[in-house]
């Protein structure tokens, strides 16, 4: 599969970006940089050292904290500013400055996870930049996640504590995200994104996974994330390309001028987006910045 347009004037001059036009590229990681087994092409590095070379920012904008990415995505030497935890961090990796933050009320944290623990759910919370998890919920995280990346993930990047809601308590801890699991559970999952939404208002509730659910701070997500950088660097709407495959994806994708959804993006994910490019598996990513550096 190829790059196709998704507007109603399919002539490329009319809906593919003039040159020099794009000065940032956002882009998510898991099914959209990286393969389905959680790797970084050589096309897809060379492509995006190219546009960095062309003087396009490139911008990682994921659902993990900054140490959780990666380690072929925090080497790479053009990568300077970084969308975090579904945008309730923007950072400068190189100064270390917090460009945008949006956090969640300790007590809307523990109302949240009380309420599931009712559910037939595992859940986790990102503070300061680190996951933290029940050791119990971890242990038997095995039952609920069958992707071993994600698995793998769970276990590795979450500090196990005694409970996790005492723990919030105890320090006061503000999160930056909160996530749950399902039992690999679609129909399951999206009942709950529904619920969710609907019994908490004030947050923002979305999904990455089939059989997860994220929950960020209503003022958290990649769109406003995306914004804010935006307005940090004076860069306008018409500037920005952003790259995603999930419902998390989607307010990055519209507030982009042009929003590039994977071949294997969700159905909602496709629709929010102007361009649909190959799957994650087919260097999707490069088959845009190819074409675009074509013109510039």
């Amino acid at each position: 599969m190829q790059m196709k347009f998704r507007t109603a004037d399919t002539s490329p001059e009319k809906i593919f970006p003039s040159p020099g036009q794009i000065r940032l590229i956002a882009l998510d990681l898991d099914g959209t940089l990286l393969t389905s087994d959680k790797r970084l092409t050589q096309r897809n590095r060379e492509a995006l050292s190219a546009a960095a070379a062309a003087g396009i920012e490139i911008v990682p904008a994921t659902g993990r904290f900054y140490s959780g990415m990666p380690e072929d995505v925090r080497a790479l030497d053009h990568v300077r500013y970084c969308i975090l935890i579904n945008g309730a961090l923007v950072i400068d990796s190189i100064t270390g400055e917090k460009i945008y933050t949006a956090e969640i009320d300790t007590q809307d944290a523990l109302a949240f996870f009380e309420y599931l623990d009712d559910l037939p759910v595992i859940y986790d919370c990102y503070i300061d930049s680190w996951g933290y998890m029940t050791g119990s919920m971890q242990e038997k995280a095995g039952e609920y996640i069958s992707n071993i990346h994600s698995l793998k993930m769970v276990r590795e990047l979450r500090k196990p504590v005694p409970e996790l809601k005492r723990y919030i308590l105890e320090g006061g801890y503000r999160p930056q995200k909160l996530q749950l699991f399902t039992r690999n559970d679609v129909p399951y999952r999206d009942y709950l994104l529904h619920e969710l939404a609907e019994r908490f208002p004030d947050f923002s509730v979305t999904s990455s996974l089939p059989n997860n659910i994220e929950v960020n701070s209503s003022a958290a997500d990649k769109g406003l994330a995306l914004k804010a950088l935006a307005d940090h660097l004076g860069i306008s709407r018409s500037g920005l390309m952003a790259f995603g495959d999930s419902l998390n994806d989607i307010p990055m994708l519209r507030a982009a001028a042009w929003g590039v959804a994977m071949g294997n993006a969700h159905p909602a994910a496709t629709e929010a987006a102007v361009l649909q490019t190959a799957s994650c598996d087919e260097d999707g990513v490069a088959v845009i910045v190819e074409e675009l550096l074509k013109i510039v």
